[in-house]
């Protein structure tokens, strides 16, 4: 349920970029949300389908393109990428010290609009 409030906020960022460019439709809606993130594609467009009826936006598709979770080390500062499944056990390649912080990997952002 918390993709509700997130999709309402994006669903307004394109109305406006829409209506700011002159747009009589939009297309498609084209995100990157990392990796970490707990939002589910699914969820992002049924939610936005039900939000957008009655606007320019309706009948849009969202396409999702996951980025990669990336790290930092702590120790010499190189900024390396991570899988899901190595969040519990993070290691640096460089120096193989286990202190880092999250670059990315919960962000979400809208990188382009297809409109018409």
């Amino acid at each position: 349920m918390h993709e509700l409030p997130i999709i309402e906020s994006i669903l307004n960022i394109v109305l406006k970029h829409a209506q700011t460019n002159n747009a009589r439709k939009v297309i498609s809606v084209h995100m990157e949300i990392g990796k970490l993130s707990e939002l589910e594609d699914d969820w992002l467009q049924r939610y936005f389908d039900y939000l957008s009826k009655g606007t320019i936006a309706e009948g849009a598709k969202l396409k999702i393109e996951r980025t990669p979770i990336m790290m930092q080390c702590d120790a010499c500062s190189v900024s390396y990428e991570v899988e899901m499944s190595q969040m519990g056990n993070l290691l640096c390649p460089a120096c193989g010290t286990n202190r880092g912080k999250l670059l990315s990997g919960k962000n979400y952002y809208i990188k382009s609009m297809e409109v018409q």
